[in-house]
């Protein structure tokens, strides 16, 4: 099929994430699990590959890192990306980039296989721009203390098509691909992964198991994938997909414990790519997430300029279909917060439905119901 990678194409590796390592009951990385679970990886045949950054867990990812693999294998064995973050915790163009030798530092590695600007998005890039961080990533590969420079991304194709523009030095892209986003709205996986293979950079797909809610799907899902060749683990599914896709050099995983990676391991071990059924089975399974019940918010903000409350509507409708599609009432909880969080955005129960917004919207939909039905989800204890 169109995206799928040839039979005889070897399916993407497994790269190991090191966002959400385990923690000790005192909130301190579990660093003999750690181990245990790099000693794991690293005794299994193919590419070992590790992706951390300069702010996961405060910096004490890339120090878990050194402890677990470089103070213990050889460079050669290995190959290492971390992230520089432009817009949370540093204030000027000399705190970024000094985040390169901190991180070389906490890391022990030496260098860099991949340099990635971190979480690239629509109210961020500009700080990459302005401090100059992609010319800096030109001379660090110049001068051979990093191998590859791209980003991790998560916003529109059309900026992603930009920037590759604008940075013809690039050559490798994070995107967020998973079956469940690959048409979505919001993440736009499919046209991502399109612009980047128009592009020629290499791509490393992250969060296949869309943060862990594809690892139980909801139920008219898995009564798509159950018509499989393999029904069960369905996050078998879900790695398969990404990692058949062509273009698609490496799946990474985040991950929390040492059962976690054993089974991830085993699911991506044989290389294989989707067989034909199965790629038919995914894709039906796509379609079937579009016909949910969800809020068909396209994302166009016409919505926004009619608020007098100034209710942050499509964010908001994002968060409620985390609930609608995948029940997913923790992480929907947590971006509901995030888009609410009083900087110019309201929260639903702000809404005093003069229903302003309802004519500007292009999908006629009930918006004001949604939000009354967001404010008691969101906002009190009730359920949906």
């Amino acid at each position: 099929m169109m995206f799928f990678k040839e039979k005889n194409e070897p399916a993407a590796s497994l790269g190991f994430g090191m966002m959400r390592l385990p923690h000790r009951a005192d909130g301190i990385i579990d660093q003999e699990e750690v181990n245990r679970m790099v000693d794991f990886y690293m005794a299994t045949p193919g590419e070992h590959h590790f992706d951390t950054a300069f702010m996961y867990d405060g910096g004490a990812s890339e120090a878990a890192f050194r402890m677990a693999v470089a103070d213990r294998y050889p460079r050669s064995s290995y190959t290492l990306t971390t992230k520089l973050v432009a817009w949370m915790v540093c204030e000027d163009e000399e705190s970024a980039k000094a985040e390169f030798e901190t991180s070389l530092e906490r890391t022990g590695a030496g260098y860099f296989d991949e340099y990635l600007m971190h979480a690239v998005r629509l109210d961020n890039y500009q700080k990459y721009e302005e401090y100059h961080l992609w010319d800096y990533a030109q001379n660090l590969k110049q001068e051979g203390k990093i191998r590859h420079y791209g980003m991790s991304f998560h916003a529109a194709p059309e900026l992603l098509d930009a920037l590759l523009t604008q940075h013809p030095g690039m050559d490798t892209v994070q995107l967020q691909i998973n079956y469940a986003d690959w048409d979505s709205v919001e993440v736009q996986a499919r046209r991502n992964y399109e612009t980047a293979r128009k592009r020629g950079v290499s791509i490393t797909a992250m969060s296949p198991a869309r943060g862990g809610a594809l690892v139980h799907p909801p139920k008219a899902i898995r009564e798509v994938l159950d018509l499989g060749s393999a029904p069960e683990p369905y996050v078998k599914w879900a790695l398969r997909f990404a990692a058949s896709l062509k273009g698609v050099s490496r799946v990474l995983t985040g991950v929390s414990s040492e059962a976690e990676l054993r089974e991830n391991v085993m699911l991506m071990q044989d290389r294989t790519v989707l067989e034909e059924m199965d790629q038919t089975i995914v894709l039906r399974a796509i379609e079937t997430l579009k016909r949910m019940e969800h809020i068909p918010c396209t994302m166009c903000h016409a919505c926004d300029a009619s608020c007098p409350q100034k209710v942050a509507i499509p964010e908001i409708f994002s968060a409620m279909n985390e609930v609608l599609l995948f029940e997913a009432r923790k992480s929907a909880q947590g971006l509901y917060g995030r888009v609410t969080d009083g900087k110019g955005k309201g929260k639903a129960s702000l809404c005093i439905d003069c229903k302003r917004c309802e004519p500007m919207c292009p999908e006629n939909i009930p918006i004001t119901t949604w939000l009354q039905q967001a404010a008691q989800i969101f906002e009190t204890d009730r359920a949906l």
